[in-house]
C-alpha cells in the first residue's frame, strides 16, 4: 500500500499540469450538474428569515413651487390706419393694460405711433391677462429713405422705457414669374408681385410691347426685384433689378446697372440703354376710358374733338410726371378743374387735369416719375379720372403714339463693359431660377 502511494506521489510530481486540468474538469462538471439538478427555490426557502420595520417620512413636492411656469405670451402684428387712435390700435393688438396706455399717451416718442402717416408696422407682445410686455413700431421717415425708424417700448419691472433708433434697411433679392391669361396686372397679382414692381415692369417694357394690344395668352415673364426689410419685415420694395418678358414668342430682357459715380440705368443684355424720354402713362395702374380724337361728349351731349386721353382710376390715385420738366402752371382752370401743365425739352408740354389735389407749384423742377397730384373729378367731369394731353409746338398729338416713339439714353461706356457683363451673366442665372417657379407651381 505504501509502495503504491509513493508511486502516485512520483507521478504527480512529474505531471502537475495534467493533475490540475483533471481537477478543474471534475469541479466544473460537478457545478453544472448541481445547477441542473439542484432546486434553487428550495435552497432559498431554507435560509433564515428576519422582518425589519422602519418608519419612512414621504414628502410630496409642489409642482408649482419646484418648476416655475413660463408666462403665456401672445405676439400680434398690425398696421396703423388713417383714423387710428391709441385706444383703437391697442384694442386690435389685444392690449388691456391701463398703465401701458397711460405711458404711451405721455411719452413723446410713443405719441408718433398713431399720429402722422398711416402704415406703420406695429408688433406687440401681450400676456394672457392682456398686459403689454413689449411694443415695437417700424416705419419709414420718407419713401426713399435708406433707413427706418424703430420705436421700442418695454416693461422694466413696474416702470416703462422707450427708445428710438434709425437702423439701415436691409436689401434682399426676390424672384417671381407669371403667365398671361387675361391681362398683365391680373398675371402680376396671381404671381403676388408688388404693385410698384409690376408698374416698373410695364413702364420699362412699354416701348417694346403695347400691353393693351400686343399681349397674348401664354406670354410669360420673370422678374428679379429688391425688397427692403426691417428686422425681417418688408417695409417697402425697391427697384426692378432685372426682367424677361416673352411676348408672341419674342424675348425682351433688361437689367439694372449702376457704374460708380453714375445714377444708374436699365439696359438690355447687349448693353443698349432702355431709358425713354417719356413714360407710356402718367398712372401706374389704369385703363384708357376714352381715346384721342372725335367722340360723343358725355357732359355736353355732342360730337367734339377729344384732344387727350382719359384714364379711369379711383380718386386719390397718384399722378406722375412722364418726363423731366418745369411746372408751367399749377392751379384751377375752369373745365379742367385742378390742372398741372409741364414744360419739357424740345418745345413739348404735358397736361394733367381733373386732379383732386396738386402737389407741385409753378416754376418747380420735377423728375420723371415724380408725383404731381392725385386723380379726382374736379372741373367738368362725370366721375374720377385723369385727362392727359401731349402738346408739341402748340399742336396736340395722340399721347399713346407719341410716348412710344420717344427714346433716349446712352449706350454703356466701354470702360464699364466688363463690369456690366458680370452683372448681366449673374442676372441671366437669376432669371433662369425665377422661370422654375412657374414650373414648380404648375407641378
Amino acid at each position: 500500500m505504501i509502495e503504491r502511494l509513493h508511486t502516485w506521489q512520483r507521478w504527480l510530481q512529474r505531471h502537475p499540469r495534467r493533475v490540475m486540468a483533471a481537477l478543474g474538469a471534475l469541479l466544473l462538471g460537478t457545478g453544472v450538474t448541481a445547477f441542473g439538478t439542484g432546486s434553487l427555490d428550495a435552497a432559498i426557502d431554507d435560509l433564515p428569515r428576519r422582518q425589519l420595520t422602519e418608519a419612512v417620512e414621504v414628502a410630496f413636492a409642489d409642482p408649482a413651487a419646484s418648476a416655475p411656469v413660463a408666462p403665456f405670451i401672445l405676439y400680434r402684428t398690425d398696421v396703423t390706419r388713417r383714423d387710428d387712435t391709441l385706444a383703437t390700435l391697442l384694442q386690435r393688438l389685444g392690449v388691456d393694460d391701463r398703465a401701458a396706455a397711460d405711458f404711451l399717451r405721455r411719452d413723446r416718442q410713443a405719441a408718433d405711433v398713431w399720429r402722422g402717416r398711416p402704415g406703420k408696422l406695429v408688433s406687440a407682445e401681450v400676456d394672457d391677462d392682456g398686459r403689454l410686455q413689449r411694443l415695437t413700431v417700424r416705419w419709414l421717415p420718407r419713401d426713399d429713405s435708406p433707413t427706418y425708424q424703430r420705436l421700442t417700448v418695454h416693461r422694466d419691472g413696474d416702470t416703462w422705457r422707450s427708445s428710438l433708433e434709425s437702423p439701415a434697411l436691409t436689401p434682399t433679392v426676390r424672384l417671381a414669374s407669371g403667365t398671361i391669361r387675361t391681362s398683365l396686372f391680373a398675371a402680376t397679382d396671381a404671381a403676388r408681385l408688388p404693385d410698384g414692381i409690376a408698374s416698373q415692369l410695364a413702364d420699362l417694357f412699354s416701348g417694346e410691347i403695347d400691353f393693351r394690344r400686343d399681349l397674348r395668352a401664354g406670354d410669360a415673364f420673370q422678374v428679379v426685384y429688391e425688397a427692403l426689410e426691417a428686422d425681417g419685415e418688408v417695409l417697402r420694395y425697391g427697384r426692378l433689378l432685372g426682367a424677361e418678358f416673352v411676348n408672341a414668342g419674342r424675348r425682351h430682357q433688361l437689367v439694372w446697372f449702376q457704374a460708380p459715380g453714375t445714377k444708374g440705368a436699365y439696359y438690355n443684355f447687349k448693353g443698349e440703354s432702355l431709358q425713354r424720354a417719356f413714360l407710356a402713362s402718367p398712372l401706374a395702374f389704369s385703363r384708357v376710358s376714352s381715346g384721342y380724337g372725335m367722340r360723343f361728349h358725355p357732359v355736353h351731349g355732342d360730337q367734339r374733338a377729344h384732344l387727350g386721353v382719359d384714364y379711369a382710376a379711383p380718386t386719390g390715385t397718384p399722378v406722375r410726371s412722364v418726363a423731366d420738366a418745369v411746372v408751367e402752371f399749377a392751379g384751377w382752370q375752369r373745365g379742367y378743374g385742378n390742372v398741372v401743365i409741364l414744360q419739357h425739352k424740345q418745345n413739348r408740354k404735358t397736361l394733367y387735369a381733373h386732379l383732386s389735389r396738386v402737389d407741385v407749384r409753378k416754376g418747380q423742377r420735377v423728375e420723371q416719375g415724380q408725383t404731381l397730384g392725385a386723380v379726382g373729378a374736379t372741373g367738368t367731369a362725370t366721375g374720377p379720372h385723369l385727362h392727359f394731353e401731349y402738346i408739341v409746338g402748340g399742336a396736340h398729338r395722340d399721347p399713346l403714339i407719341l410716348a412710344r416713339d420717344n427714346t433716349g439714353g446712352e449706350p454703356i461706356e466701354a470702360r464699364w463693359r466688363p463690369a456690366f457683363e458680370r452683372v448681366a451673366v449673374a442676372m441671366r442665372e437669376q432669371l433662369a431660377a425665377a422661370a422654375t417657379l412657374v414650373q414648380a407651381s404648375a407641378e
